[in-house]
């Protein structure tokens, strides 16, 4: 926002899940900030030197439960909005097994959640029936592309408590996770 909206006051964290979640993260950029196409390369290019100089912390005991599940068979695979490299590396720094499959935003806008195209190729590339499959995310667009892509989906609400989203996320998925231990205590069970 410094850079290319210096005049607005940024959203604060619960703010930014929202916007998030509804209307998504291009929507809100486009749309509500009014970028242009040249602005959205510069906010990417920002976004870009922040994920490569900045390692964030996994959420306390996560890594653990994707440990617990690998060693029981089951497999781990990410679709998020941040680029797959970044991701990888993530996983690398905290000490963990990468994912089986990570797609990025670097997979291109017509590749990216809510679409069901991430879900079909882990699929396929798996091997995996749509019953084998739980899409666990913590915002709107990660359920959608999971109810797309016909498997089910989960939430992750340990990332935040937002009524609004908690409320939808409840009535929406076949579980919500408030802690990573009510995670564990499914994917384990």
């Amino acid at each position: 926002m410094e850079v290319l909206r210096p005049g607005v006051t940024p959203v604060d964290l619960d703010g930014w899940f929202v916007k998030n979640f509804d209307p998504g993260i291009m929507a809100f950029l486009v749309q509500e900030l009014g970028l242009t196409p040249a602005e959205l390369a510069v906010e990417h290019r920002i976004w870009r030197q922040h994920t490569a100089t900045t390692t964030p912390e996994f959420y306390p005991g996560f890594l653990e439960v994707l440990t617990a599940f690998r060693q029981r068979g089951g497999l781990v695979t990410v679709v998020s909005h941040s680029e797959a490299d970044v991701i990888r590396r993530h996983y690398r720094a905290a000490g963990h097994p990468e994912p089986d499959l990570v797609f990025g935003w670097d997979e291109g806008p017509e590749h990216r959640k809510p679409s069901p195209w991430a879900v079909h190729e882990v699929m396929r590339r798996l091997q995996l029936e749509p019953g084998d499959v739980l899409v666990v995310d913590d915002l709107r667009p990660g359920i959608q592309m999971a109810g797309s892509a016909g498997v089910d989906a989960a939430a992750a609400g340990w990332a935040h408590d937002i009524p609004a989203i908690r409320t939808w996320m409840q009535r929406t998925c076949v579980a919500y996770f408030a802690t990573i231990e009510e995670f564990a205590s499914f994917v384990l069970r």
